[in-house]
């Protein structure tokens, strides 16, 4: 697989939603409210420290370069005139005058740059290529900063109860991405970004079942239940809707940050409030944290010589998986193949590539479109597969799965089967900060290898078919029972 220019970071599918605060009725009214900029009176203001200073621009070495984390330069070094009186003679007169020229320079510069800034609201990165404009505007201004000065003050005094001030500087942060209006750009403290890397892997302490999240209503439902895990052993089903996880709404955040709920220490037990939508009913479920390693990628060997490979999310070991289970259903004489990506959210760019990559001949994969119009491309190469192949898809296949979906489909390399696919067709890149936190930001569009981008719409299969469970009504998921798979080996056994 060649690589021309990609983005580097690992490519996840949806963000957080943010809603609306809890309202309150009237607020508390005092005999007079303090003065703006001046910190409110009850005995004594509290004292802050050195407020920041705004309106000069941070000098870096470098700017942040577009395709990698954001690139941090050398602080300013000053230096401090010697102290005392020394003789002066002819030479240092000539070295006085020569340091007061280059003083006079610079503080000549340092004027023009803050007018320059104060008047254009941007700010200067110098570069190997001289100097240039970054930003249209900062989002911290003066009136800004004030203000959540103001408020802090108003907090700090009239709040009725302790709080972490920790938590709200993370607020703050959260509050700043969210004013995009872009669900999938997220800020992540350090510990949620070192959640986010270990779901990636697939080895955690947890429960064993797969989630997915509706960006518009941010209700979870389970979307696999694995065998053999806590999950299975407490009675959790595929689509039970997640009410709550210890008493936390499960749609006040996004998915990924619930999942940091429900894992935790080894041995320790999570409770889900669950509505199970087939009965109608919501239960209380206490669940054990285990030593959970779920594959990302399942198969076997159905009757006719078909082989069936389920692939649940796309994680750094996932390609590796593929072709492990691809070359043992070739060594049993496979003649066919079913690729289910049905309830798989996505993942990691570079593994569905991959997995492309084996697949596919020579071409383009997909591509990526900045708001620049710069292009990345991946593409495979010339070594690929050669069976008749089925795709399942439906309405929870997102992100990664769509460029899975849509290069089989522009390639004619298989049959698509099932409900339209959800409509994620943006990247998003992580861009690790320097105090161990991160943000995920919305970095381009992406494209099938017909030029097609799908964000909005989806992707629709080649034979348009709507999951029914085939079974008995109170009976448990058994491939048998699965019309859309049944449906899948119909096709290649005729």
């Amino acid at each position: 697989m060649d690589q021309n220019n990609w983005q580097q970071g690992s490519q996840y599918g949806q963000g957080q939603q943010y809603g609306q605060g809890p309202q309150y009725g009237q607020g508390q009214q005092y005999s007079q409210a303090p003065q703006y900029g001046q910190a409110p009176q009850y005995g004594q203001a509290p004292q802050y420290g050195q407020a920041p200073q705004y309106g000069q621009a941070s000098q870096c070495g470098q700017g942040p370069q577009y395709g990698q984390g954001v690139q941090y330069g050398q602080t300013t070094q000053y230096v401090q005139p010697a102290q005392g009186k020394k003789k002066a003679g002819f030479g240092a007169g000539i070295g006085v005058g020569i340091l007061s020229g280059i003083v006079g320079c610079v503080l000549l510069f340092v004027i023009v740059v803050n007018v320059y800034t104060s008047i254009s609201g941007g700010y200067l990165v110098f570069g190997g290529h001289g100097a240039e404009t970054v930003a249209d505007q900062n989002v911290i201004d003066d009136e800004t900063a004030a203000k959540i000065d103001e408020l802090s003050q108003y907090l700090d005094v009239y709040y009725y109860d302790e709080y972490d001030m920790d938590e709200v500087r993370n607020s703050l942060l959260d509050g700043m991405v969210a004013g995009l209006g872009d669900p999938y750009t997220v800020y992540y403290t350090p510990e949620e970004y070192e959640g986010l890397q270990v779901s990636t892997t697939g080895t955690y302490y947890g429960i064993g079942a797969g989630l997915t999240q509706d960006p518009k209503t941010m209700e979870v439902t389970i979307s696999k239940v694995y065998e053999g895990t806590p999950a299975e052993e407490s009675g959790l089903r595929k689509d039970d809707v997640i009410v709550s996880v210890d008493g936390t709404d499960a749609t006040s955040m996004e998915v990924t940050q619930l999942v940091q709920l429900i894992r935790g220490e080894e041995g320790t037990v999570v409770r889900l409030e669950i509505y199970r939508p087939s009965e109608g009913v919501e239960l209380t479920l206490d669940v054990e944290r285990r030593n959970v390693q779920l594959p990302s990628v399942v198969g076997e060997m159905l009757d006719g010589k078909i082989g069936y490979i389920q692939i649940s999310e796309w994680q750094t070991n996932t390609s590796a998986q593929f072709d492990a289970i691809l070359a043992d259903l070739e060594q049993q004489g496979m003649e066919s193949l079913i690729i289910d990506v049905r309830d798989n959210p996505g993942g990691l760019l570079s593994s569905v590539a991959d997995v492309l990559d084996t697949i596919l001949p020579e071409g383009t994969l997909v591509y990526t479109e900045d708001k620049y119009g710069n292009r990345s491309t991946l593409t495979s190469d010339a070594s690929c597969i050669d069976y008749p192949m089925v795709v399942l898809v439906n309405g929870n296949s997102a992100s990664a799965s769509e460029i899975f979906a849509g290069a089989i489909k522009d390639y004619q390399y298989g049959t698509l089967l099932g409900t339209t696919t959800f409509g994620k067709g943006i990247v998003q890149t992580i861009y690790p900060l320097q105090d161990g936190d991160a943000l995920k930001v919305t970095t381009a569009k992406y494209f099938t290898p017909n030029g097609v981008n799908i964000h909005g719409t989806g992707i629709e299969p080649d034979v348009e078919l709507e999951y029914e469970f085939m079974g008995p009504e109170d009976g448990t998921y058994e491939k048998q029972y699965d019309n859309q798979l049944q449906e899948a080996i119909k096709m290649l056994s005729e």
